[in-house]
């Protein structure tokens, strides 16, 4: 489990395709501190770590997984936000984020609102995704608020800090982002289709 707060940006360092799986390679301050085996959030997918090296960690992307996210689009050189599952007993400073990335959505606009940015993205409706507005929304790993909701568009606020220490700011309108719906907002949205 995550919380959507962003530790760092790490960067993409290699690629390897091995059949349906890539193997992402990882530069971070983090890294070192990392293990096999270990969960991590990179742009809100949970992967493992696989291998280790000074600075550097890996991860495999699975077919189901580059299907379901932007982690395909990676190149070398790439931003990525990382985020290390919560220890228990820690302050949960988003909102619980579970990693499982539903679906990708398109940006359609960025506004500079000199202080802020305006961020609306687009995403094809499926089963029970659904956002609401001052409910959550993890962005690329991001724990954000819905400002405006739509049928199948929303947008969020973005302060400096956010703008500033995670990947957000390299997105522009076209780009792809992962997703992953607010699990309380799914689960009752899942209750009410049975009912139906």
């Amino acid at each position: 489990m995550f919380t959507g707060i962003i530790e760092t940006i790490g960067t993409v360092t290699h690629i390897r395709q091995e059949a349906g799986n890539l193997h992402i390679t990882v530069a971070s301050a983090l890294s070192d501190e990392l293990k096999i085996d270990q969960s991590v959030s990179h742009n809100g997918v949970c992967l493992t770590v696989v291998a280790l090296s000074p600075g550097e960690h890996t991860v495999t992307a699975i077919a189901e997984t580059l299907e379901k996210s932007n982690l395909g689009c990676l190149q070398v050189g790439s931003p990525v936000n990382l985020e290390r599952c919560t220890k228990i007993g820690d302050r949960l400073d988003g909102h619980i984020v579970q990693g499982h990335v539903d679906q990708t959505a398109k940006c359609t606009s960025v506004v500079d609102q000199r202080g802020s940015w305006l961020y609306t993205f687009e995403y094809e409706r499926a089963g029970s995704n659904i956002t609401v507005e001052k409910g959550s929304i993890t962005v690329n790993g991001i724990s954000l608020t819905v400002v405006n909701a739509g049928h199948n568009r929303f947008s969020v606020a973005i302060i400096p800090y956010t703008f500033e220490n995670t990947n957000l700011n390299q997105v522009k309108p076209g780009d792809d982002v992962n997703l992953e719906f607010d699990i309380i907002g799914k689960y009752v949205a899942r209750i009410m289709e049975l009912k139906q």
